[in-house]
């Protein structure tokens, strides 16, 4: 792999300041030098073959977004779920999930590589769903840095075609492992994608399976009242507390939501560095989370969308609504209008978001994984600005989203994306509605 050399820009550091005029290099695809900029230096670097450059000009070169909860399978469910009724999960998702194919999957993937990469997302977490294969191996041509997972339930009264028993499910993320962990920038982990979808022996044995791999195993925790209840109904202890029980808990867990925490639930993440994050568009129609306390405990917390049904995959806007919720949620009350400022925000959907993934990215720094975006800074609505790292937050959208590079090498240039065709995988969705609108009475 050759060097990759973005030239005259603003850098946003570790520290959420912004140092300006800078040349930033990456070597094997890791950040190997921020340096002031030397005026015409593009022309002695452009004699390099084995170098790319990136002209950096009015932009802010930044860390990537990373997705740490979404799923590929409901990318083609946009718009049948906002203003839908209770049950969303049982009477649409799943309905829905039992009818994909490898194609769907394809598509959707596709769908949502293009989506990711165009605002701003390097890395993702893909909670499970079905026919994975076909997912990986787009995922794999996109270049993005993602954590796949099969779905995982056993519970009797799924649909047919997606009811498995707990040997069949983790016989199938152990193949979707062997086949593409460690292949280009996918890892592969363990899922117990609704916890009271799954028996004991499948929570056991998904465990099993990722300890003895040394892979990560994610859930979706505490996110419905239904849920808690269920644990206290048939257990007498709350969903963190069972899954301490059986031991499941250790510094390899994703815990996906985490809404409804009690204190004791709080304190055994901390103990045992489980690492959670949030989705705020999706969650706020089901509670608020006390993110500020789990902060102060030093627990990881990562910012995911739940995937486009939930309002598209665009990390800005899930920051937006998250400083919101969190003013109404936990500020009002305590009359503290920063109780969630921009920067930790910020922080969350970089940093946060590759430390829930496990990996050495999600800051500006040598050393660090070469996953990096710019944005264009000279436009009406973020341009001038006395607080830059403010105005990411309040202002900047999907579209503002200039260059996008994972490990080193391109996505996207000056918004044209490099590793997929955009025109063709247009072109098959809209082929795709055209036909699902014939069949819809």
């Amino acid at each position: 792999m050759g060097k990759l050399i973005v030239t005259n820009t603003s850098v946003l550091l570790p520290d959420m300041t912004i140092a300006r005029g800078q040349t930033v290099e990456t070597e094997n695809g890791i950040i190997s030098a921020i340096r002031p900029y030397q005026e015409g230096e593009e022309i002695t670097l452009s004699g390099n073959k084995k170098t790319e450059l990136l002209d950096g000009s009015r932009k802010l070169l930044m860390p990537g977004l990373c997705d740490s909860h979404m799923h590929t399978g409901q990318q083609l469910l946009k718009g049948q779920i906002l203003d839908a009724l209770p049950m969303i999960w049982t009477r649409i998702m799943l309905p829905f999930e039992s009818t994909l194919t490898p194609e769907k999957m394809e598509l959707s993937a596709e769908l949502a590589a293009l989506e990711m990469i165009k605002s701003g997302t390097t890395s993702f977490v893909d909670a499970g769903s079905y026919f994975m294969e076909s997912a990986a191996d787009v995922y794999l041509q996109s270049g993005l840095r993602g954590l796949l997972s099969a779905s995982t339930m056993d519970d009797a009264s799924l649909p047919d075609a997606i009811r498995h028993t707990a040997d069949q499910n983790v016989a199938q993320t152990d193949a979707l492992y062997d086949a593409y962990h460690g292949k280009g920038n996918l890892k592969v982990a363990y899922s117990l994608r609704s916890l009271i979808s799954c028996t004991e022996e499948l929570i056991l044995k998904a465990a099993g399976h990722a300890k003895e791999r040394g892979a990560l195993l994610q859930a979706h925790m505490n996110e419905y009242p239904n849920e808690i209840n269920f644990f206290l109904q048939r257990f007498g202890m709350r969903p963190i507390e069972y899954l301490e029980k059986l031991g499941v808990l250790d510094e390899r867990f994703l815990a996906a939501h985490c809404i409804l925490l009690s204190e004791n639930e709080k304190d055994l993440l901390k103990k045992y560095e489980v690492k959670t994050c949030h989705c705020p568009f999706s969650n706020c129609g089901k509670g608020v989370p006390d993110t500020p306390a789990l902060l102060q405990r030093g627990i990881t917390v990562g910012l995911g969308t739940d995937g486009a049904a939930h309002g598209g995959l665009s990390l800005w806007n899930e920051m937006k609504i998250f400083r919101s919720v969190m003013n109404v949620g936990r500020g009002v009350g305590i009359s503290e209008a920063a109780v969630m400022p921009a920067a930790k925000i910020l922080r969350m959907a970089t940093q946060g978001g590759y430390d829930y993934l496990h990996e050495n990215g999600g800051s500006i720094a040598v050393g660090k994984e070469a996953d990096f975006i710019t944005i264009s800074l000279r436009q009406p609505h973020l341009y001038p600005t006395g607080n830059l790292v403010n105005t990411l937050l309040e202002c900047v959208t999907a579209a503002d989203v200039c260059d996008n590079v994972v490990h080193g090498k391109t996505l996207m240039k000056d918004r044209a994306v490099q590793t997929l065709d955009e025109a063709r995988i247009l072109a098959k969705a809209e082929r795709y509605f055209e036909q699902a609108e014939k069949i819809t009475p």
